[in-house]
């Protein structure tokens, strides 16, 4: 936990994000992959953490969000054999993905939220 917080403050946390729109025939398939992505990168100790979202508005949308300790840490995971089981995933789509890498310089929580209304 202390090293999620220190590469935080670091400024090093990557968010990457993957919205795809799957055809409902092929999402059993698509979240069977994805699930089996997770359960094998929460043992990354670099992966800070992955979820898997599914639409509720669309009900064909998959989302994969995941947060890594840096730069380095997230291209090594690009270049693995279990993204390779993502992209196969990404290829199920109806369209081109909406794909993100996002780094986080900065993070809050709810001491965001008491600050503003307190100033209010």
């Amino acid at each position: 936990m202390h090293q999620e917080q220190d590469d935080r403050q670091k400024g090093g946390e990557i968010r990457s994000t993957i919205r795809m729109l799957i055809p409902l025939e092929k999402q059993s398939e698509a979240l069977e992959i994805l699930g089996r992505v997770s359960a094998q990168i929460r043992f990354d100790p670099s992966c800070i953490s992955y979820r898997l979202y599914r639409g509720v508005d669309e009900v064909r949308a998959i989302m994969v969000e995941e947060f890594w300790a840096n730069d380095e840490d997230i291209r090594r995971h690009l270049k693995s054999e279990v993204y390779r089981r993502v992209l196969l995933v990404i290829e199920m789509a109806e369209e081109p993905p909406e794909i993100r890498f996002d780094t986080i310089a900065r993070t809050s929580g709810v001491e965001t939220i008491e600050k503003a209304r307190m100033t209010a």
